[in-house]
């Protein structure tokens, strides 16, 4: 590996800042028809553990595969912020002390723009075609802004139900109202918060969501076009042939992977327990992997649990190996990278009706789409029929290898062609 200088913090853009760039010289940067265009990708997350940081991760990787000039533009704590390996550029910029976690592993820096000096020589360098970000992070706020100064498109995908985490997290508020009062005050929050996020969207010329419902959505608020973004699953990894458990173990592995927070609805997995008890099944226990602020409850609550934390590589695949059915029961999860993972793994899945995970699962094939009130009764009823189950497990795995992370990042690019017309006309026109 090639490794570019250092870019130090105190680096400061001598002669050329936000809105600098001769038109002329931006448009001598465009690729002739039919070459890649030259992305830069500014993901709210990339080392932490959850769905955005996956995709960013594997988007990585796909630039690399294919030689594609791609620059990431994240947060992160490497001793050299800058790197180049062939046509692959990295930037990791840290958060200071200002920062503040949003979760157990990911933070947010409202002073994150002090290294907007520092990017704009990095873009300067590499000209892009295109900005990609992932949403309202402090990271995607430095890149959207860049785009605008720079005057080239912007694409933005939308990862998480940022409305829906906005109002399921002001919970802890919304039980000190009245009952009436508690259910429009979160509805309002929701639609707030919504609102906010529909505006901070609309400033890309290209959209991206990882399932139907989000796409109308997000063209319906915006009034941008929105492609779908669906995630991809790497089934070399996650595969059934990682199970460690003996032909003769016959208890039942019942396996959760995410966070343990409350838009995720693990409080359903206490209840999920007390309602197989009253069925009559005592044989099953969860292997529940993941952290989070919920973790000391469901501990309290979930005597028939193990608690890995976090899994990684051949630790996690292993994991899902293991389990017998995968139980997911957020309502508020815009694809679940972790229901894939499961179906990879030979694992059927229970979800509920909301949100991504459904758009995965076939009800009956691969798993089940159940409701809370029916949760405990499908995973009871897969339970029962062996035959159904072992049928399942071969559907799930046949399923998933059909969803390359190739066939979705190949997809994302012919999106960005749709808008590069649209900036070479714009150069065209602006005056010399």
């Amino acid at each position: 590996m090639s490794k570019g200088s250092g870019v130090s913090d105190e680096r400061q853009v001598n002669g050329t800042g936000p809105g600098a760039t001769d038109s002329s010289d931006l448009a001598n940067s465009i690729h002739t028809a039919g070459s890649a265009p030259r992305v830069a990708y500014f993901p709210d997350s990339f080392h932490e553990v959850n769905g955005v940081a996956n995709t960013s991760r594997h988007f990585q990787a796909f630039a690399r595969r294919r030689n594609l000039p791609f620059l990431c533009v994240r947060a992160g704590d490497r001793s050299q912020a800058f790197q180049e390996e062939a046509n692959l550029q990295t930037l990791e910029l840290p958060r200071g002390f200002l920062s503040f976690a949003l979760e157990k592993d990911l933070r947010f820096d409202p002073a994150f723009p002090r290294h907007i000096p520092q990017v704009w020589d990095v873009l300067q360098r590499f000209r892009p075609d295109i900005i990609h970000i992932t949403g309202p992070s402090e990271v995607g706020m430095v890149g959207a802004c860049l785009a605008y100064q720079l005057k080239v498109p912007l694409a933005a995908s939308w990862h998480t139900n940022v409305h829906e985490y906005a109002a399921r997290r002001s919970s802890w508020f919304l039980r000190m109202l009245p009952n009436g009062a508690s259910a429009v005050t979160g509805q309002k929050i929701e639609e707030m918060a919504l609102a906010t996020a529909g505006w901070f969207y609309s400033w890309a010329q290209v959209l991206f969501a990882p399932n139907p419902e989000l796409c109308s959505l997000l063209e319906r608020s915006t009034g941008r076009p929105c492609h779908l973004m669906p995630r991809g699953v790497d089934a070399e990894l996650f595969t059934p042939a990682k199970r460690r458990r003996a032909a003769s173990d016959r208890e039942i592995i019942l396996g959760y992977v995410g966070r343990l927070s409350v838009e995720k609805n693990v409080a359903m997995l206490t209840r999920i327990q007390q309602e197989l008890e009253a069925l009559g099944q005592t044989n099953f226990h969860f292997k529940i992997v993941g952290h989070g602020a919920e973790e000391a409850g469901l501990r309290e609550r979930l005597p028939r649990a193990e608690f890995t934390g976090v899994l990684k590589g051949e630790a996690l695949a292993a994991a899902y190996a293991d389990m017998d059915v995968f139980v997911f029961p957020s309502h508020t999860d815009t694809f679940g990278n972790v229901v894939l993972e499961a179906l990879a793994s030979g694992v059927p899945a229970v979800v509920t009706p909301d949100g991504g995970p459904c758009t995965i699962v076939r009800d009956g094939i691969t798993g089940c789409i159940a409701n809370d009130e029916g949760f405990a009764a499908a995973i009871a009823d897969l339970l029962a029929n062996p035959a159904k189950h072992t049928q399942m497990r071969q559907s799930a795995r046949s399923y998933a290898l059909t969803a390359s992370w190739d066939s979705v990042f190949d997809n994302v690019y012919a999106a960005y062609e749709s808008v590069l017309p649209q900036k070479i006309q714009t150069l065209i026109a602006q005056p010399k």
